[in-house]
């Protein structure tokens, strides 16, 4: 693996008054005198040591700009005396180096290429939506449409939960990718979005005119909701078009940098990819020699086997837990802030966890009375971890070219989870697939074995996920279960608690809990007392069929939690050398994320089964 390093400018702590001032502005205004404006410009821009972009042209201006503070506001000064320009408006980041390696002034026929003359956003655009409304709108569950303008490689970073990409690689692909959008959409409400909103100027009004009814644009992008509603239902980065790549929803620079060959984003996951080779290739566009077959199926649990020989967490090893500031205590000290935001822990042992040297930001060690900041991301050092050991025989059943299929064993957790962290599924898969993007579409509990699917990409994840969130996903279980029902067929109803009380989820009435359908058939009775059934979930609520057989009177054989007489055990997980619960995904149903036809995907079933 090679990193790439870039040390011309010399670091500044961000916030300070050294650091950097990055500034975005657009305004479609009709400009006239544009050669003489661009040499003023270009002028201005050079006296203040500022460095970046901006575009003029007859329709308007837009400026990805950076310097120190005293010069970019000089600049904005310049061009709000100027009438035409009196209603720009910016939207300011920070960062601890200068991200921008020259400066350009052009004069361009479109300050965002369309190519759509009928569009002119100086005399018309789409209805706008403040980034605090759209986030109401969304607590709310409002049925609308999110729609995504920007381009692929920037929908990979980061987007809004379910959100509809459109599907481009430029924007000048727009127009044609509206027309293959489903009829449907015309009736229905859309909020369209991109970076800073200076696409969605042009698109709104083409949507209109294609006949779409009811179009709102994200005023002032995602940055714009960034600044006004931090990360609420947004999901990853957000790409920008300078040298920093990409800002979190705190609007700080992280660890994503871009390729040299293809100029894919890629995440400090990406980078860690055996395919990743500093301006050569990134796991985007690297391509096996041609001779080279593709591995088997059992080729790829043996390296599933080799990457847990030892099982990784088999320790002792010091874990690096991940603690973010939220926006409410900023300005706190660091144990004020930690006594209110985890009361849980007591003041002494934070005291003893910091003393220890054990609280980090960025390889600092911080004090009790380290003031924190709002987004601000701490590093929770934990000394000595050795987790427990669970079934690492994950098997391979399909490898396509957007999604895998695996079988999963137990005791497995799918992510990392309290005593659980490197011995759970995803960091087993990253380990033996360095170079792969596996993110589950779904979730199965620890204690469950079965089918299970992994995307290979965020656009197939998107495709994939959906269809669990939304229910459009068929899941069929096999599961063994205590005594023998009076029923042939039912379906459960009843609702499920939103949190665990005591130790487990339980039905509760309407207003407590979330809704939940299961339904249930028999297939075989044993004459040992026990039942074999098939379950077919139409919800995903957390436990949601053990819970429903639990309250049918008939938990499922060698649950730990779930036990007879409506008891709940004290045991979360059971032991690797525990008997197994009785539960197995063992079928599945949904739709590629190439092509409508559904593919069907199931397992042998279990030695308790037959």
């Amino acid at each position: 693996m090679s990193v790439c390093h870039d040390s011309s400018t010399p670091a500044a702590r961000v916030g300070s008054p050294e650091a950097i001032v990055n500034v975005a502005a657009y305004l479609f205004t009709p400009l006239d005198r544009l050669p003489e404006r661009r040499e003023a410009l270009k002028t201005l821009c050079r006296s203040e040591n500022l460095k970046g972009t901006i575009l003029l042209s007859p329709e308007g201006i837009n400026l990805f700009m950076a310097g120190p503070r005293t010069g970019v506001h000089r600049l904005l000064e310049t061009l709000r005396s100027d009438p035409l320009m009196a209603a720009l408006t910016t939207k300011e980041s920070f960062s601890d180096r200068q991200p921008f390696r020259r400066l350009l002034v052009k004069l361009k026929k479109e300050i965002i290429a369309f190519g759509i003359e009928s569009v002119a956003p100086q005399t018309y655009t789409s209805k706008k939506l403040p980034a605090t409304q759209l986030k109401q709108w969304l607590d709310e569950g409002r049925p609308i449409t999110l729609l995504d303008t920007r381009n692929d490689y920037e929908v990979d970073l980061g987007t809004f939960r379910n959100a509809l990409p459109i599907g481009v690689q430029n924007f000048r692909d727009f127009p044609a990718a509206v027309r293959q959008l489903p009829e449907e959409l015309k009736e229905q409400p859309i909020v369209m979005f991109c970076t800073g909103g200076i696409r969605c100027e042009k698109a709104g009004p083409f949507m209109e005119q294609e006949g779409f009814r009811e179009i709102y644009q994200l005023e002032g992008g995602i940055l714009q909701y960034f600044q006004d509603c931090g990360g609420a239902h947004y999901d990853g980065d957000c790409f920008v078009f300078d040298h920093r790549v990409a800002l979190n929803p705190q609007l700080e620079e992280t660890a994503t940098t871009q390729c040299y060959a293809c100029q894919h984003p890629l995440t400090l996951e990406d980078q860690q990819s055996e395919h990743y080779v500093c301006e050569v290739s990134c796991p985007y566009c690297w391509k096996p020699p041609a001779d080279m077959p593709a591995p088997s199926l059992a080729d790829r649990e043996a390296a599933i086997r080799a990457a847990c020989d030892p099982l990784p967490g088999t320790g002792p090893y010091t874990g690096r837990r991940p603690l973010n500031v939220p926006a409410r205590y900023d300005h706190w000290t660091l144990i004020d802030f930690l006594c209110d935001f985890l009361p849980h822990i007591s003041r002494d042992e934070w005291l003893a966890v910091i003393s220890q040297g054990h609280l980090q930001d960025a390889d600092d060690v911080l004090s009790a009375d380290r003031v924190v900041r709002g987004g601000q991301r701490l590093v929770r050092l934990e000394p000595d971890i050795r987790e427990p050991a669970v079934n690492a025989a994950i098997g391979v059943c399909w490898w396509e070219d957007d999604y895998v299929v695996f079988n999963k064993p137990a005791p497995l957790p799918m992510h990392p989870c309290g005593r659980f962290n490197r011995n759970s599924m995803t960091e087993i898969l990253g380990l033996a697939f360095p170079g792969e993007h596996l993110t589950p579409a779904h979730r199965l509990d620890a204690n469950t074995t079965g089918v299970v699917v992994f995307s290979r990409s965020r656009r197939a994840a998107k495709a994939i996920q959906s269809q669990f969130e939304r229910g459009q996903a068929s899941k069929t279980y096999l599961c063994r279960v205590q005594g023998h029902p009076s029923w042939e067929s039912i379906t459960s109803h009843q609702p499920i608690s939103r949190q665990p009380a005591e130790n487990g989820f339980r039905v509760v009435d309407a207003e407590a809990g979330d809704p939940a359908e299961t339904a249930f058939h028999v297939v075989r009775r044993f004459a040992n007392g026990e039942a074999l059934m098939e379950a077919k979930p139409k919800t995903g609520r957390t436990n949601q069929i053990r819970v429903h057989l639990w309250d049918l009177g008939h938990p499922i054989v060698g649950d730990p939690v779930y036990l007879a007489d409506q008891q709940l055990g004290t045991q979360q997980t059971i032991g690797a050398d525990d008997p197994p619960m009785c539960l197995h995904a063992w079928r599945l149903t949904f739709k590629p994320p190439t092509g409508d036809t559904p593919v069907t995907h199931e397992t042998d079933r279990p030695a308790w089964a037959e």
